[in-house]
């Protein structure tokens, strides 16, 4: 392939500016509207035809785009990332001015001293919202009141101690708090939008976990429709919510439209970079080589052959994930629905995940995305997808012998 490929090429501007304010959008668990209607509707609206359809929940606010509403009949394949971001949470307003918070699943020390959003909802007025700025996450108040472990880093900072620090001061501190109607379960989170890397192609700031993989659902969506879609597969792009807490949204988004095929789009990990973890022999994935594709696990053997075949037909790299009984992502949403669909996992390695740093590549992310509109092209092509998987399940029992290639033959 050529050198100016997609995936080889520097993101364009115009796509960086889209994949940042997706990213950026305030969508924390069980609030993802932000992200899935305040940002990405409106861009796919622009591109998207009027054929398509929109499918909307009401326990949730996850969204699915259907480039064939109602043709039951067709194969179908739902493209999955996730909107919904880790959150931290108001626990307790003490009579000092410290407002406790929980971590959820950051790593308490990584929050120490980061600016956040606050995002309040009016006791007044419930089910509308709120903001706050200029506070930061404490837990020690300075290393003078540390414990010594503390400060040797022979001990850690655990949740429990974590408070948003507002800077009030004076009398009733406490009342001051209340009176701006802040209350135990308003949500925060980390105030760090996307920026350039220092390496070329490179970006780092927080949540690309998952608006990331929402992004690319999106510009997969884009991409299709603007070839002008698809004639025998029915193409579901899907913005799930509820997955840090279990994965409950894209089950429901599986369950009410039984797609035949799912694949889902998440971060993974920078194996290779990631630090203290030789010894445990992970994946070799490294951020800028490519996009990953999970095996083990659900994952249908068939699918990811059809992606691996599309990875070489247009040379987009690729590295392989080995997963252990869980993809640990959205890709798992047809077995915990309980439908038929064949499954697997495409992802981006990324760096310091779950915390205000996470780093990527574009590169990485733009293979992820042409690699699936190219199978779902692919597959396009084929008569029969319903009998083709049904009657395609891999038979080891008719591998063939491999024999190594020096075999019988004199060292020189």
């Amino acid at each position: 392939m050529s050198k100016k490929a997609p995936w080889n090429s520097p993101m364009p501007a115009k796509q960086f500016d889209l994949m940042r304010d997706i990213i950026a959008a305030p969508s924390p668990v069980g609030l993802e509207s932000a992200m899935t209607m305040g940002v990405i509707k409106p861009a796919l609206d622009k591109v998207l035809p009027d054929s398509w359809h929109l499918h909307q929940f009401q326990g949730n606010a996850g969204v699915v785009w259907d480039s064939h509403p109602g043709q039951d009949d067709m194969f179908s394949v739902m493209i999955i990332g996730h909107a919904d971001k880790i959150r931290m949470q108001v626990r307790k307003i003490a009579s000092d001015g410290k407002i406790w918070i929980n971590s959820d699943a950051f790593l308490p020390a990584t929050l120490i001293g980061h600016e956040v959003t606050l995002y309040s909802e009016d006791p007044e007025n419930p089910g509308s919202y709120r903001t706050l700025s200029g506070g930061t996450v404490e837990a020690l108040g300075a290393i003078h009141f540390s414990e010594p472990a503390q400060r040797t880093g022979d001990k850690g900072i655990k949740p429990k101690q974590l408070y948003l620090e507002l800077q009030i001061h004076g009398a009733d501190k406490a009342g001051q708090i209340e009176k701006l109607g802040i209350r135990p379960g308003d949500t925060l989170l980390l105030n760090r939008p996307i920026k350039k890397g220092f390496s070329p192609n490179t970006f780092y700031g927080a949540y690309l976990d998952n608006g990331l993989g929402c992004f690319v659902a999106a510009e997969a969506a884009r991409l299709i429709a603007e070839a002008g879609g698809t004639e025998n597969v029915r193409c579901m792009f899907a913005c799930a919510s509820h997955e840090e807490i279990g994965r409950f949204g894209s089950r429901v988004a599986a369950g009410e439209l039984k797609p035949d095929a799912i694949i889902a789009v998440d971060v993974n990990h920078d194996y290779v970079a990631a630090p203290n973890i030789g010894d445990r022999n992970m994946s070799p994935l490294e951020m800028g080589k490519g996009f990953t594709l999970s095996t083990g696990a659900i994952v249908s053997e068939q699918l990811n052959a059809r992606i691996k075949r599309t990875a070489l037909e247009h040379d987009i790299p690729i590295q392989i994930d080995v997963c252990g009984n869980d993809t640990g992502t959205d890709g798992m949403a047809g077995v915990l629905a309980s439908i038929d669909c064949a499954a697997t996992s495409i992802g981006f390695p990324i760096r310091n995940m779950h915390t205000i740093s996470e780093s990527g590549n574009t590169q990485d992310v733009l293979a992820a995305i042409h690699v699936i509109v190219e199978a779902l092209r692919s597959m396009d092509s084929e008569d029969d997808l319903h009998a083709a998987f049904k009657a395609g399940h891999p038979r080891l029992d008719q591998a063939t012998a491999l024999v190594h290639a020096g075999a019988g033959k004199k060292s020189k």
